[in-house]
């Protein structure tokens, strides 16, 4: 949890914090093993050692670095205010990697390090996202000059090295905003993270950015106006470090954050270093990227990510009506290619996720049931995650309409892509909210997690690999109340860390009640994780598992534009098909016609 630089003399003490958020009955979402492994905590921590290396405030100071991530692992006030007090309060408390969802809780853990004179910076896409995009008060960004915190836009690399000094000193600003400076990544201090942080998350995974920026205009991505739309990238030899650095203490799984891999135009180079790695060095190496739709187009792209040790892609599919897609600017998904693609992935025994958002403007709740029937039937898509459209603040979504005046929800602790948080023209709140609680139940049906595990077998998937994901998927919005990505196991509790505002329960009333729900909450847990391998081992064990085939499965044919209702059953899809055929036509003709 803590990193010491060798030094007599001082020690400042940076401690960077990780914060989650609250959930529906204000306690803070944590976990024994949290699933997801905090990217930008272990790229600024990489940054802060290098700095601590390199004596950045002076030969006689050294630096201190402690790590928490609150998704897993508990802001323990009384500890860390004796630490700083021990040093007599030289250091400073960073608020790492804050997404809106986060910034309430960032709020309230600021406020006892303020109380104590300690100085207190935060980052992330909030802070970044809103000034880069709108006044520079708006969403409550005032509430940190309130409180004294200082805000840090942009990236840390080259930077951090600028705030630790002033803090040193006692001079903090109240904002370093370096959005109009993006920094270069390559050859900068790599994303790390020591053995005793990663050892909360599911899987024993770490995480680390290739590249960051991306190209596309998505109205109500994030990405584009934080990191940019000029992209960036890690080189080979800083892959390499990264993975040597982890192996050394025993960690071979990663997921590449990348927004894009595909895009990443080192990819090949860095893929062949890995499968180097793998193939030469015998590093047991296990990785979850982010692609797009087009990503099969790319030679030997899927091929050598295989070689390299991908496992898990993320896809960003997020509609199959072509009618949304180019309402959110996403014209560079193409439905005609999805088929295409899952079973480009599918050849390769590799498992898919894919995000799939709900809210755009054609979509009411009768809609979505059609199309999550299509993507059942006609996509061999293993895993779909659901998504509430959100104007995220620091998207162009929110931006039009804040300058618009449109009323959006004030409390920036249901910006979680979970929670409906702006009006819809064809549906109701309720209904909405209820249509995105009923898909997760519709695509995680019993009949079609098991046809997923019949396409599993018969493609080469990891049958339990994908029972662990479906266990996950098809529970964790009804029994715990949030989004799988922000789940883990075994959720952690205390009547103490309830939001400010919303009455405590007393403890002999609040232990009591967390125990019953722990238990009758694993209790469903286990019987659909006996469920599930139960058929899992049913499955595997039938020799024509291996023949099995459906719609989804069938290779893609010449008629699928005219017999697919992936084609025909909405205005878009048929367009879509049209214009696939006249350029085709045009690409095939004759010269001189």
């Amino acid at each position: 949890m803590a990193h010491s630089s060798e030094a007599s003399g001082r020690r400042f003490q940076l401690i960077l914090i990780k914060p989650s958020h609250y959930d529906d009955e204000g306690y803070v979402i944590r976990w024994w093993r949290a699933m997801i492994p905090s990217n930008s905590l272990a790229a600024l921590y990489g940054i802060a050692a290098d700095c601590a290396e390199r004596k950045v405030l002076g030969p006689d100071t050294a630096i201190d670095i402690t790590v928490v991530d609150e998704t897993n692992t508990r802001v323990d006030f009384p500890a860390l205010l004796r630490v700083l007090g021990r040093r007599d309060n030289f250091g400073m408390v960073a608020l790492v990697g804050v997404q809106s969802n986060q910034f309430p809780r960032a709020l309230d853990i600021a406020r006892p390090f303020r109380n104590a004179g300690i100085p207190v910076a935060m980052g992330g896409f909030h802070v970044s996202g809103c000034l880069a995009m709108l006044d520079g008060k708006a969403v409550e960004l005032d509430a940190c000059r309130e409180i004294g915190i200082s805000m840090f836009a942009g990236e840390a690399e080259g930077r951090l090295e600028t705030v630790l000094r002033d803090a040193a000193a006692g001079k903090l600003e109240p904002i370093y905003n370096f959005m109009d400076d993006l920094p270069a990544i390559a050859d900068t201090p790599v994303p790390f993270l020591p053995k005793e942080n990663i050892a909360h998350t599911l899987g024993f995974s770490t995480s680390f950015d290739a590249g960051r920026g991306c190209p596309y205009q998505c109205s109500f991505c994030t990405i584009i106006n934080v990191q940019g739309r000029r992209s960036r990238f890690r080189s080979a030899d800083d892959v390499e470090k990264l993975v040597r650095m982890n192996w050394a203490q025993g960690v071979h799984k990663f997921f590449i954050t990348d927004d894009n891999f595909a895009r990443n135009r080192n990819w090949e180079a860095i893929f062949d270093r890995l499968i180097e790695l793998r193939e030469k060095d015998a590093i047991p190496l296990g990785l979850m990227i982010q692609v797009d739709t087009l990503c099969h187009r790319i030679p030997n792209f899927i091929e050598k990510a295989k070689r390299a040790g991908v496992t898990r892609v993320f896809i960003g599919l997020e509609n199959v009506n072509p009618d949304n897609l180019t309402a959110a600017r996403k014209s560079q998904n193409k439905i005609t290619e999805y088929r295409k693609m899952l079973l480009a992935w599918k050849a390769q025994g590799i498992m898919t996720l894919a995000g799939y958002i709900l809210g755009f403007p054609a979509d009411t709740p009768e809609t979505i049931r059609r199309d999550i029937a299509i993507i059942q039937h006609e996509l061999p898509v293993d895993i779909v995650e659901f998504f509430i459209l959100t104007p995220l603040p620091g998207s162009e979504d929110h931006q039009k309409l804040w300058r618009n005046g449109v009323e959006m929800e004030a409390d920036l602790n249901v910006y979680d892509v979970e929670h409906v948080c702006t009006a819809h023209a064809r549906m109701s709140r309720e209904a909405w909210e209820n249509i995105y609680h009923e898909a997760w139940r519709l695509y995680y049906s019993p009949e079609h997690m098991e046809t997923l595990l019949r396409r599993a077998a018969a493609t080469g998937v990891p049958l339990g690999s994908l029972v662990k994901l479906l266990v996950s998927f098809a529970t964790m919005v009804s029994l715990e109340h949030v989004h799988p990505l922000q789940s883990g196991f075994l959720r952690l509790k205390r009547p103490s860390e309830r939001r400010p505002g919303i009455k405590r329960v007393h403890p002999l009333i609040f232990w009591p009640q967390f125990l019953l729900q722990t238990v009758r909450r694993h209790g469903t847990l286990a019987g659909m994780i006996v469920r599930l391998t139960a058929a899992a081992f049913r499955i595997s064990r039938d020799p024509a598992s291996k023949a099995y085939m459906d719609q989804a499965l069938t290779p893609v044919g010449a008629d699928d534009e005219e017999t697919l209702e992936l084609f025909t059953k909405t205005a878009g899809g048929t367009t879509a098909v049209a214009h696939i055929r006249k350029i085709t036509a045009l690409t095939h003709a004759a010269p001189g016609v």
